[in-house]
């Protein structure tokens, strides 16, 4: 699986940890920074082309960390295509995936731990979404809204 991640200042370190953790358990990563720390940058400049990335189908899913997680889901989420949250706990991280197809999963790197980060994102990358009918309804709902909503 190639999983895309991006990360401002706020989330450097827990990108650093997390990249090395992933590649070690064999996944295939796309680094879209940032790749040196840098206090003032900012969030979009690196979590946006790595959702266009994952809208794209060029990763299978993303990872978007800044400090409190939140401006890197707002930032995922403008990009068609892509449904990202911010995730605090497993069920939410698997959930999120079953039941409405998330692709992109936020976290803040100065209010979670690496330990349950990993946690999240192990379970994040190993759910799938379940096609069930109820659930394909829904994300259809979504996907006709997101098309009316660009004009």
């Amino acid at each position: 699986m190639r999983v895309g991640v991006a990360a401002d200042h706020g989330g450097f370190d827990l990108k650093g940890q997390l990249v090395e953790r992933l590649k070690a358990s064999g996944y295939e990563v796309v680094d879209f920074g940032a790749h040196e720390l840098v206090s003032d940058d900012d969030y979009p400049d690196f979590i946006v082309p790595m959702a266009r990335a994952v809208a794209r189908g060029e990763v299978d899913r993303g990872l978007a960390i800044c400090g409190s997680g939140v401006g890197a889901c707002v930032a995922a989420n403008k990009v068609p295509g892509v449904r990202a949250a911010l995730i605090t706990d497993a069920f939410s991280a698997h959930q999120g995936v079953e039941d409405d197809d998330m692709s992109v999963i936020c976290l803040g790197g100065r209010v979670t731990g690496f330990a349950l980060a990993w946690d999240l994102v192990q379970t994040f990358l190993n759910a799938r979404f379940k096609h069930a009918e109820r659930f394909r309804r829904r994300l259809n709902k979504v996907l006709e809204l997101e098309k009316r909503e660009k004009t």
